[in-house]
């Protein structure tokens, strides 16, 4: 009995160091504000930068989740994990505009893999309604990272001259959590796998599947969106230096892990659909309030309850999707997390709408229509109650 709680605890050390390194994907929108003012970006040409890490979602997810199916969840983890490795050295090595966009390609890669295997690995330690707890419980994890990044951005550029050496952090993170995995055995189920491509997208011919796929683009648009968006906001609204304006993007993560650790309780005892409910009321006021207000006081607010309200969409979403086809969950997974290609095309949107506008007001009109399509989904959560 010890050593199977023993395998346990490994197990799931294990997959939250996993999900602490697909945070590393979140920097984006800090670097993308670093690049701005580093190479002298316009917004539509900055927004760009997520894009470069986000495409990937769309081009890998789908065949990784048939590669999935040949050699298991856990050794398509530890392939992400070394593509993730290889993308954060690479900044250390050659602070480039070329070299960066390099290394966001190869983040969006590991991090499409990452996302596609890791997410239905957890399905074989926690299975049945436990699921989106301990799915929300990883969310917590990543965002963790997710809301020390900036931080430690701002830190080493103070301190040092430095912003990159926060991928110094994260290389080695990235190695622990390669090392734990490689030595950690989980037991995996046999997957019905579909055989091509167009297989795979076939499933977006269940309208639930396809709903569901659309409301990962939407929590991801605005995930990304708000994360590159809000500093941008702050230093248009009142005058403040990126330096200041920068912590907006941890005021948003810090949230958005309150707002994990509280959804892993909240979803162990409330349906999925209210807790869903109440997130996505909190993302759509929020933004009305970032459109409307200009005190930094109530600006910030805004910030922290969109990240309150972002912080279980992703979880719910994912774990309905697998939990409506449990027999293909390699290929929902997939499916799923093609849906973060939404990281690319909304802010492309948010950056020609700023453009276009002159004023970061065009981005967040962006934002608000995808916080209204979440809204509308609500009504297609599941829940026990009815």
């Amino acid at each position: 009995m010890k050593r199977k709680a023993s395998s346990f605890r490994m197990q799931c050390a294990a997959v939250m160091l996993g999900f602490f390194a697909m945070s590393f994907v979140d920097c984006v929108g800090t670097a993308t504000n670093y690049l701005k003012e580093s190479f002298h970006l316009s917004n539509t040409l900055a927004n760009l930068c997520p894009s470069m890490v986000f495409f990937w979602f769309l081009v890998c997810a789908v065949p990784v989740g048939m590669w999935m199916n040949k050699i298991g969840r856990r050794k398509t983890v530890l392939a992400g994990l070394g593509v993730t490795l290889a993308a954060v050295v690479l900044p250390l090595l050659y602070y480039r505009l070329a070299g960066m966009m390099l290394s966001f390609a190869l983040l969006g890669i590991g991090n499409a893999v990452l996302q596609t295997s890791l997410n239905p690995l957890v399905s074989n330690i926690v299975r049945g309604e436990k699921l989106a707890s301990f799915m929300t419980a990883g969310q917590f994890v990543k965002a963790v990272g997710s809301f020390s990044a900036p931080i430690l951005a701002a830190w080493f550029a103070a301190a040092y001259g430095k912003w990159t050496l926060l991928y110094a952090v994260f290389a080695a993170e990235g190695l622990v959590a390669l090392a734990v995995l490689a030595r950690t055995e989980i037991r995996e189920e046999a997957s019905a796998g579909l055989g091509s491509f167009k297989g795979a997208f076939s499933l977006l011919g269940d309208r639930a599947v396809l709903l569901y796929f659309i409301g990962i683009m939407c929590h991801v648009g605005i995930d990304v969106g708000l994360n590159t968006a809000a500093p941008q906001v702050l230093m248009e609204r009142l005058g403040w230096p990126l330096s200041r304006a920068i912590y907006a993007a941890s005021v948003y993560f810090i949230f958005r892990t309150a707002g994990c650790f509280l959804g892993a309780f909240l979803l162990a005892k409330f349906s999925p659909r209210k807790v869903f409910c109440a997130s996505t009321a909190f993302i759509l006021a929020a933004l009305c309030g970032l459109l409307l207000f200009r005190q930094g006081g109530v600006l910030y607010a805004c910030v922290a309850l969109v990240g309150l309200g972002n912080a279980n969409i992703f979880s719910i979403i994912f774990s309905q999707a697998l939990l409506h086809n449990p027999r293909q969950e390699n290929e929902v997974s997939g499916l799923m997390i093609t849906g973060l290609v939404g990281g690319a095309v909304f802010p492309m949107l948010m950056g020609l709408a700023s453009d276009g506008l002159g004023t970061q007001a065009g981005a967040l009109l962006v934002l608000a229509a995808a916080s209204m399509y979440l809204v509308f989904l609500t009504w297609r959560i599941y829940s026990p109650a009815g």
